[in-house]
Parts: C-alpha cells; sequence; structure tokens
C-alpha cells in the first residue's frame, strides 16, 4: 500500500473541496496523511482520521517562512512518504525548496489549484512568479494543470511540457436533501455566490453592479466571506449575506436557488460551478479562466465579459425561470460526462502509477534505491 502525504495551505474554499474528495477516493486504497497549516483549516471538516492530520504553524509574514518549512520538515521524515501530493503555491514553495537540500526524496506531484503568474497583477510579478515555478519544477515528477486552459497558459511561461498533465476536479454526487435551508421568494429570481469575498472571485465587481442596478426581481444569496484579511464591503438591500457553511451544506443552498454565479476576476477552474451543474443549476460566469470550459453559453449558463460588467446586467435582467430550469437540466448532463469525481481520481491514480514506476533521479522510498 503507497504511503501518500498530502499537503496543502488552507482546507477551505475549492482546495479543501478538492482535497476532501481525493481523500475519501484514497482512504480504501493507499495509506494517507494530511498536513495543513493551522490558519484557515477545520480538521472536522476532512475526510480523514484525525490522528493522520498534522497543523503546521503559519501566517503569510516572512518571520513564518522558515518556522513553516522545519515544521514541514520534521513530518516528512517522521512519515516518510512514497508520494507527496502538494496542494497550492504556498505549500508547494515550501516543501519544494526544502527538497532542494535533499539528496533522497520522494516522489512529488504538484498541483498549483490555479497559478499564480496568471493572477491579474503586474507584468513583473508574473514573470517573477513563472521563474520560480519553472525552477521548483526540477524537484517535480508530475505537475497536475486543473483545467486546458491552465495547461495552455503555463505552456507560454515555458512550465515543462513533459512533466505536464491536465486534470479537470471533479466532485462526487450530491447528498439527497429536500430540506432548503431558508425560505426564499418564488416570484423573485433567487442568485446565489459561493466562494470567498474577495478580488480574485470578483465580489467586488458583483456588489458594485447589484448596487448600480437595483434589479428589483433579484434577491442575490452571499455564501461565504472573507479568508486572508477584513474587508469593508457595502452590500445592496437585496443581497443576503449568509456566511460561511459547511461544504456539506452548500448543495442545500443551492437546490433553494435558481442560478448561481461566478463573477471570477482569474479562476484556475471553478469548482463551483460544477458543483452548481451538479445539482441542475445554470451557471452565469465570467469569461475568465476555466470557466468557458465549464460553462456553454446558452446551454448551461451565460458567460459575460468580465471587462464589460454590463453584459453581467444585461444577462440578468433577462433570467427567466423557466430557461434556467432547462439550462439546469442540461448542466447535469455535462456534470456526468466530464466533471464527476470518479474521473478525476481515476486520472490521478493512474498519475501516482507512472509517478512510481518511471525511471528518474529521484530516490524512490517504495523501492528503496535509486531509480
Amino acid at each position: 500500500m503507497t504511503k501518500v502525504l498530502h499537503l496543502s495551505e488552507f482546507t477551505k474554499g475549492g482546495v479543501g473541496t478538492h482535497i476532501n474528495e481525493v481523500l475519501k477516493y484514497q482512504s480504501d486504497n493507499h495509506d494517507i496523511y494530511l498536513m495543513v497549516s493551522e490558519l484557515n483549516s477545520n480538521p472536522d471538516f476532512l475526510r480523514i482520521n484525525s490522528d493522520r492530520v498534522f497543523m503546521y504553524p503559519y501566517k503569510r509574514k516572512p518571520s513564518y517562512i522558515l518556522k513553516t518549512m522545519k515544521s514541514i520538515d520534521r513530518k516528512i521524515k517522521e512519515i516518510n512518504p512514497d508520494i507527496i501530493h502538494v496542494h497550492g503555491t504556498f505549500a508547494g514553495f515550501f516543501l519544494r525548496t526544502l527538497l532542494f537540500f535533499k539528496k533522497r526524496r520522494p516522489v512529488v506531484i504538484y498541483c498549483s489549484h490555479g497559478w499564480a503568474f496568471l493572477m491579474d497583477t503586474q507584468s513583473w510579478k508574473r514573470k517573477l512568479f513563472a521563474i520560480v515555478e519553472k525552477v521548483l519544477s526540477l524537484k517535480t515528477d508530475h505537475i497536475i494543470h486543473i483545467s486546458n486552459h491552465e495547461y495552455e497558459m503555463a505552456m507560454d511561461y515555458g512550465i515543462s511540457a513533459k512533466k505536464s498533465v491536465v486534470v479537470h476536479n471533479g466532485v462526487s454526487d450530491s447528498a439527497v436533501s429536500e430540506l432548503a435551508p431558508f425560505a426564499v421568494r418564488k416570484e423573485k429570481i433567487n442568485l446565489l455566490f459561493v466562494g470567498r469575498f474577495d478580488r480574485q472571485k470578483g465580489f467586488d465587481l458583483l456588489l458594485e453592479l447589484f448596487n448600480e442596478h437595483k434589479f428589483a426581481d433579484i434577491h442575490l444569496y452571499l455564501v461565504g466571506d472573507t479568508v486572508l484579511k477584513e474587508c469593508e464591503y457595502r452590500y445592496p438591500d437585496n443581497a443576503i449575506k449568509v456566511g460561511w457553511v459547511d461544504n456539506s451544506e452548500i448543495d442545500r443552498y443551492m437546490k433553494a436557488c435558481d442560478a448561481i454565479v461566478v463573477p471570477s476576476r482569474w479562476e484556475g477552474f471553478g469548482l463551483v460551478a460544477i458543483e452548481a451543474l451538479r445539482n441542475k443549476k445554470p451557471v452565469i460566469a465570467s469569461n475568465r479562466g476555466a470557466l468557458p470550459e465549464i460553462v456553454q453559453h446558452g446551454v448551461n449558463g451565460y458567460l459575460f465579459d468580465f471587462d464589460n460588467k454590463e453584459e453581467l446586467a444585461n444577462i440578468l435582467r433577462g433570467l427567466d425561470k423557466s430557461k434556467l430550469e432547462e439550462m439546469g437540466i442540461a448542466g447535469r448532463k455535462v456534470f456526468n460526462e466530464k466533471f464527476h469525481s470518479d474521473k478525476m481520481n481515476r486520472q490521478i491514480e493512474r498519475l501516482y502509477e507512472a509517478a512510481e514506476s518511471k525511471p528518474t533521479d529521484r530516490y524512490s522510498v517504495s523501492v528503496k534505491r535509486y531509480v
């Protein structure tokens, strides 16, 4: 049985959902462990025995870098994993920087869950992030891209094509529940936003649009909150702030609403979008990142140009309940074909097998020799 250590910065949002899907699938096939930071991680939410979850001290401050890396290094020596599957940019930086000083290392599978060099930031920062990723890829066996868009952009920035593979995120079937979390007004269009209240998710644009246009026929439900820092927002009268809810409850909120809105400024994938399709709900999304790979305009939702927010305003004004219901049925078919977690996990399993059997200059814990 392969010993796998999953390493992540935090377990909230889409990354947390993804990790849970993988842990649930791998629990019967591998000897699995998870190491996450003390910041924004809830062990009770994770689908793994608590004695296999380890927390490292962490804040996004320079003073914590060495402390964090030492903690990760100690735990790797203790567990002695065959594979380290690392999730996220910061966790990837900590781990692979450590490995530059190691002659022997386990297999490293890395998924950024959204490349830092694709963020909406200054050009010199994007170039710097890409250089760092290229250097760290020297200590990486396989790089998982969560969308075709991520893969194509990574190739443009010089990330290794030989080490790269596309594995679309996936989620499992939702639990059956008829109990709505709140009463909605059936004569209104009830929209749902799920995610962090931050710039990446386009939360500022969404509130700005609803403050400019009253959209009297729409109620907007907001599930989530800020993560890394507190921000002050002006909420429109027809917006209802719900706060964070347990991931197991997300489906009930989606089923209660007519459509899900995903106005991201940049998005490596957009897990909320496929959760919506799973629940037969259409998605109103920006044309950024991988969202056009999930949403087919006019079929299972609508796409708008993020740089032209009036496109979103026009879509919202024209929403029709019967059309949204029709799109939701079409969305479920797309989910079954492309975005079920079984497909994702089978691909990851094949990747593990290939990484362990492929001759490289790394040290293989499994066979106790260089291969």
